[in-house]
């Protein structure tokens, strides 16, 4: 394939009317715009609906709609409009709903500002909504990665029948870099494979077939019931969903953990100072939710390891997975930015060696 240089907003719009969604509905908020703007215009040429929602609480509902008839369906927003949505999210993580959401981060809390920031960690891993739920959070580092994840995603939330959420940021969705655009996908819905959609009844149908979208129970007993239903679909995503990277950590005595655009500095960090003789690795999870406990602690608990660096654009919001990964079993040090202020390279290199001097 011939590569093509993207904007990150637009090449990840264009990735999912290849990965076959069909509906957008969604709201404009900076730095994410250009996603449903690149989606006004491309949604009605593959015979799609854009839909410009009054509100980002709309917007998620009618996501919720268009989902539970089986569609493809896609919603965009950034931090304080996935706030907005969160009470819709949890609607379609409770009434088994597949669909895909990106939330392309930005500086917080509150409105805090339209720059790039790591800062809805927590919102997107550990809840956000009410209840007992859980998305199938994936951090990409570039867009390339974002789009080979978009080609994916739906399938992934189809198979499980729950949300996918993208964790990017504004880097990544207004950078422009090369990147290949796979072919389209030929998706159309089935009612034999989505038997649960409300795809059509009429009378002299067998009743059993017919779709009811609900996440509401109100006696006890079958709340119950439905939840142990979703905690056995979380079980098996945690058992075989997990995605990670790991460079340069097979002799790493000091192992940097990152997620998203922020994994990329250190990249460049860990090459810069391979070069120099010190042996530096990176580990990165690119689903955040499961995230790959076992994976972390086989790599930063080898017996050469002897610390590690969790860099992140927040106040180190996912240093408490990396903690509960390690289990006390290595020193873990922390170097991170708020307010949407990226680290340099040199900034991260002095603290490893600040590290290596036991300081």
């Amino acid at each position: 394939m011939a590569l093509t240089l993207m904007k990150g907003s637009e090449a990840i719009a264009e990735a999912a009317i290849r990965a076959g969604a069909r509906f957008f509905f969604g709201y404009p908020i900076t730095p994410q715009t250009e996603i449903p703007e690149y989606m006004s215009a491309r949604m009605p040429e593959v015979g799609g609906c854009f839909l410009q929602a009054e509100s980002e609480v709309a917007a998620i509902n009618m996501v919720y709609g268009a989902a539970g008839t089986g569609a493809r369906v896609i919603t965009s927003s950034s931090s304080p409009g996935v706030s907005l949505k969160q009470e819709g999210i949890s609607y379609c993580a409770g009434a088994q709903l597949p669909c895909v959401i990106l939330n392309v981060m930005r500086g917080g809390p509150g409105l805090g500002n339209i720059q790039a920031s790591q800062g809805d960690y927590f919102q997107g891993v550990k809840g956000g909504g009410n209840g007992d739920y859980h998305l199938l959070t994936y951090a990409p580092s570039s867009v390339q990665e974002a789009i080979d994840i978009m080609m994916f995603a739906f399938d992934k939330a189809e198979k499980y029948r729950m949300p996918v959420l993208f964790l990017a940021d504004g880097i990544i969705a207004q950078m422009m870099e090369p990147v290949e655009m796979p072919e389209m996908v030929d998706y159309k819905v089935d009612p034999e494979k989505k038997p649960w959609a409300c795809t059509g009844w009429k009378p002299g149908d067998d009743p059993e077939k017919r779709g009811v979208i609900n996440s509401i129970y109100i006696d006890t007993e079958s709340l119950t019931v439905h939840n142990a239903r979703l905690q056995k679909v979380y079980a098996e995503a945690r058992a075989n969903e997990q995605m990670w990277e790991c460079y340069k950590t097979d002799d790493a005595e000091i192992v940097v953990t990152a997620f998203g655009t922020v994994a990329r500095i250190v990249k460049t960090v860990v090459d810069q100072m391979r070069a120099d003789g010190y042996k530096v690795g990176l580990f990165r999870p690119i689903s955040v939710w499961p995230f790959p406990y076992d994976a972390l602690k086989e790599t930063c608990c080898a017996p050469q390891v002897k610390g590690i660096l969790d860099v992140e654009v927040n106040e180190g919001q996912m240093l408490e997975d990396v903690k509960l990964a390690i289990l006390g079993e290595k020193p873990i040090h922390f170097f991170g930015h708020l307010g949407s202020q990226f680290p340099t390279t040199a900034e991260i290199r002095d603290k490893i060696l600040e590290m290596k001097e036991g300081k």
